[in-house]
């Protein structure tokens, strides 16, 4: 049995026994769990081994993982306060700001194509090795350089490695300054939040070390399909489809543990956070936290979780639906309610907020299991908040 450390508050006690359920039953290594209602935490919660590959050294207070596309949120966030200060049109052409961009029939792509994954770009011709993804240059050279995948704009396919260097060049063009140096200057900084695009040497040792681990049992699924639809799988094995090839825009893959990975900027899967930095940031984009900042102003709320694209997702090959970076409610992606957006990442991390019950909420584990959009363990803390919600 596992030792649950942490606190939640009263009412709030689903979460804790949905939170040791993930370990007695569906395979959980380390992890940790945290929700704000209106600003407030009620829940805080961690427990087993900080390293899901090896070592006895359990999870602490303050462990940080990387959370792959979870990192997605954090970046989208920038964009859209660079819009809300004036800073960044949203419908204006990625080449105003970023001229070499226009190359190969991009002269169109816009912006919030970027944030909604409808510019066309998820794959490159040539995949770039983990160092050249890393180097800051050959990223954004390449997504400048590529030939769309479809008509800009007119529809969608998730951006799983791209949107790295998407964004991050265009917040560098538009700032002057790293997405990682604003993200800890304007974000991480003022909320005090243990969360980095890049992470800085001296809190290398307080970040686990992620590995995969096998998938739970149907009984212990959180009442989700474990096995995919033959034609996802399909997709995944085919070497030709944008699904792989999206995944595959780094390759070979890359040692997520690696320092040097690590201390990247790659906003798209990249980002390493603990649940409480997640959860508390999303709960700065709905309200006020501890008498700081409101970081989104109501009507860029409105436009984060306003439906930019929706249906047959071009390279997840299932029915996604985006707002302008986020991914919203759906069928493939449950939240907590229809107004909830946010962003998972792809085995296990979920981070989101739900404006109208006043909830944020975040979910980081190093023990990677085979899924994109939903993760059992996550979507039993899910269902435990709703549970506490309803009374």
């Amino acid at each position: 049995m596992v030792d649950v450390q942490g606190t939640v508050a009263d009412g709030f006690e689903p979460v804790r026994d949905a939170f040791a359920d993930n370990f007695a039953r569906r395979g959980e290594r380390g992890a940790a769990v945290a929700v704000y209602r209106d600003g407030r935490k009620v829940a805080d919660l961690w427990g087993g081994l900080r390293d899901a590959d090896g070592g006895e050294e359990p999870w602490q207070r303050g462990t940080a993982q990387v959370v792959r596309s979870a990192t997605k949120g954090v970046a989208a966030a920038v964009l859209l306060l660079l819009h809300q200060r004036g800073q960044v049109d949203l419908d204006a052409p990625v080449g105003t700001y970023w001229p070499e961009f226009k190359a190969n029939g991009k002269e169109r792509v816009l912006v919030r194509h970027l944030l909604a994954h409808r510019a066309g770009l998820p794959v490159l011709d040539t995949p770039l090795t983990p160092a050249e993804a890393i180097d800051g240059v050959s990223g954004p050279r390449a997504v400048a350089a590529q030939a769309p995948a479809w008509e800009p704009g007119t529809d969608h396919g998730y951006h799983a490695q791209t949107y790295s260097w998407l964004l991050g060049e265009l917040v560098r063009r538009v700032t002057g300054r790293s997405i990682g140096e604003w993200v800890a200057e304007e974000i991480s900084g003022p909320l005090g939040l243990d969360l980095w695009l890049g992470l800085p040497e001296a809190e290398r040792g307080r970040v686990g070390r992620i590995a995969d681990i096998e998938a739970p049992v149907p009984a212990a699924s959180a009442g989700l399909r474990v096995r995919p639809k033959a034609s996802v799988t399909d997709a995944y094995r085919d070497p030709a489809s944008l699904t792989r090839r999206a995944f595959a825009a780094i390759e070979p893959l890359a040692d997520e543990n690696d320092p040097a990975y690590r201390a990247a900027e790659l906003p798209a899967s990249a980002g390493i956070a603990t649940a409480d930095a997640l959860a508390r940031f999303y709960a700065s984009l709905i309200g006020v936290v501890d008498g700081g900042r409101r970081l989104f102003a109501p009507a860029t709320l409105t436009m984060a979780r306003t439906e930019e694209s929706a249906g047959p997702d071009r390279v997840l090959v299932v029915g996604t639906r985006f707002g302008l970076g986020y991914m919203l409610h759906g069928p493939s992606s449950p939240l907590l309610a229809p107004g909830s957006f946010g962003h998972p990442g792809r085995g296990g991390s979920l981070a989101f907020a739900d404006p109208e019950a006043g909830i944020a909420f975040g979910y980081v584990t190093n023990g990677m299991q085979k899924n994109v959009t939903a993760d059992p363990r996550a979507q039993a803390l899910v269902r435990a908040v709703a549970k506490s919600l309803a009374g």
